[in-house]
């Protein structure tokens, strides 16, 4: 099609509007940093806060106490039934030989009493370390775990770990709804800036109208100019986005309060984010003329 081929033309043109029209491009342009950098900071929040919590969520371990009168092949059976559950990822045996060996290895007061302790008379139990893949379904499971013969206990932090499900569930829906809902403003606020740039130009587009140009060709030249608009309104948001979330690395040393909260790690996390405020910034500037074009000039 002819507008395609006149794309090269519309991008050089696109350039020339931006400054021929610059007081109503910078608030274009101005918009959409600020509305970035607000996004880039959701995001990066968000993606810390999901990888705190698939973090914790992998450090959860349902711990299975067995009677101390299993034998071994009784021991294999109830881990190949465990391992049969829904919800079930992992499970592993950590038998009462294992914590003696342990407990002796701390200590010599340790260790002179537990080598008076036999195989048969060892009072230690032996257990199950069990991952979930569903933590909001760990309650089910340990109920099934309970219910199984041999099984005399079974620790998993219960009330806290749900307590902590919901909090970071929480956190996940607002921070999505804040970089949803700034994409969104961000849209809104170029519609009406780049509504002001094509109000100053009605007579251009009225001429374009009268030489019998199509619609889509005089909606084109100005989608162009929203996607140049984006582009550059992303520049500032990408370059603050790298140099920010690196310092902010190297300042904190990769962690936040203690070694349990870990960043995430700049690379290639910042570029794919870059990445992304382009993506959105190029986007949000197309929608933000074509909307603008069609709702106020009827066209």
């Amino acid at each position: 099609m002819k507008v395609f081929r006149m794309i090269p033309v519309y991008i050089k043109d696109a350039f020339k509007s931006v400054f021929r029209n610059f007081s109503l491009s910078i608030a274009s342009i101005s918009c959409i940093i600020v509305t970035l950098l607000l996004v880039s900071v959701a995001i990066i929040l968000t993606i810390n806060v999901n990888n705190f919590a698939n973090k914790v969520k992998s450090d959860v371990t349902v711990v299975t106490f067995l009677d101390t009168s299993v034998s071994s092949e009784q021991l294999d059976e109830i881990k190949n039934n465990v391992e049969k559950l829904d919800n079930v990822e992992s499970v592993k045996i950590y038998t009462k030989q294992q914590k003696k060996d342990e407990m002796a290895a701390t200590n010599e007061t340790y260790k002179n009493i537990i080598s008076t302790w036999s195989d048969d008379n060892n009072p230690l139990s032996d257990e199950l370390l069990i991952k979930v893949e569903d933590l909001e379904k760990i309650k089910s499971t340990v109920d099934k775990i309970k219910a199984m013969e041999y099984v005399s206990n079974v620790k998993y932090g219960e009330g806290m770990v749900e307590q902590l499900v919901h909090v970071f569930k929480v956190v996940q829906n607002v921070t999505i709804g804040i970089v949803i809902g700034l994409i969104i403003v961000t849209a809104f606020l170029i519609t009406n800036t780049i509504k002001l740039t094509i109000y100053s130009r009605k007579r251009e587009i009225e001429i374009m109208r009268l030489v019998g140009a199509s619609n889509i060709t005089v909606k084109f030249p100005f989608i162009i100019e929203g996607l140049v608009l984006g582009i550059i309104g992303s520049i500032i948001p990408i370059a603050g986005t790298i140099w920010g979330y690196n310092t902010l690395y190297k300042y904190f040393g990769g962690q936040v309060f203690s070694p349990l909260v870990k960043l995430i790690k700049p690379t290639p996390f910042v570029y794919t984010l870059s990445l992304g405020l382009l993506a959105i910034g190029a986007l949000v500037g197309m929608i933000g003329s074509s909307r603008a074009v069609r709702k106020y000039l009827k066209i």
